[in-house]
């Protein structure tokens, strides 16, 4: 049986949205500037882009149905039918908070800023049944969405695309969607996938444009994780990750060389 709402979630039950997810579940963040903390993972279904490197594609579509765990960290999974309510998201979010164990929320995908009218509804209900901060973890190419949700972000991670690697091209709106960040006071960092074909003026590009924003801001280059050793993105050499490194860093102040965490801990 599904569980049954709180009384806490038991407001304006009419007419509310629903979603497509594809899971909820509790894990170690492996990525940026929130790695190694514990986090409650909420991943939504849809996105409207086609990295090359993505390990992620079972998320660009939904599924008729997502999987949420019971036990905090115990990947315990039962099956529920998509769409799903607020009502139900926020029970299962409850059940996971339950040991005080988390230091966030992740709202990951797919790209959650496509589901930008549900989350507005989302987000004020989480902050008022919990006490854990929301990070969002981005593309960073939807600005107007963004926009709308950074009243009830505490933290943006965001996922600039190089086009030699990505096969994306978003400069613009990775512009827009920092510049609303840093306006808005919101933490923000950069995220940037390099393989071993990366282009040195794609790197320059999106390092540039994070330092005419905030020098300050913190960028991660994060090595591609290989799919399989017949995949066309492969992993960079550590000299090249060196050579950037060293360079970038003539361009913006922190730097950061930290790859996938999570899939060494074995959290796949």
């Amino acid at each position: 049986m599904e569980l049954a709402p709180t009384p806490s979630v038991l407001i304006s039950m009419n007419a509310l949205p629903t979603v497509n997810l594809v899971e909820i579940f509790s894990a170690i963040q492996g990525e940026g500037l929130n790695v190694g903390t514990r986090q409650i993972f909420i991943r939504f279904a849809g996105c409207d882009l086609r990295c090359h490197f993505c390990d992620s594609a079972h998320t660009w579509t939904p599924k008729s149905s997502c999987q949420i765990e019971r036990t905090p960290g115990c990947r315990d999974f039962v099956r529920y039918s998509n769409p799903v309510t607020l009502a139900q998201i926020l029970a299962w979010v409850q059940d996971q908070d339950q040991s005080g164990i988390h230091d966030s929320i992740s709202l990951t995908g797919g790209e959650p800023l496509l589901q930008v009218a549900f989350l507005q509804e989302l987000l004020p209900l989480l902050k008022q049944q919990t006490s854990l901060p929301i990070y969002l973890e981005t593309g960073g190419h939807h600005p107007g969405p963004l926009e709308q949700l950074l009243p009830d972000l505490d933290s943006v991670g965001m996922d600039l695309k190089l086009p030699s690697v990505s096969g994306e091209t978003h400069w613009l709106q990775h512009r827009q969607c920092l510049e609303l960040c840093y306006q808005a006071n919101v933490e923000v960092f950069c995220k940037l996938i390099v393989g071993e074909q990366t282009d040195w003026t794609d790197l320059v590009t999106a390092v540039q444009l994070v330092a005419e924003i905030s020098p300050t801001m913190a960028i991660f280059l994060q090595p591609v994780t290989p799919l399989s050793a017949q995949h066309p993105v492969q992993p960079p050499t550590p000299d090249q990750v060196l050579a950037w490194q060293g360079n970038l860093k003539q361009i913006c102040q922190q730097i950061r060389v930290v790859p996938q965490t999570h899939k060494f801990l074995g959290q796949l």
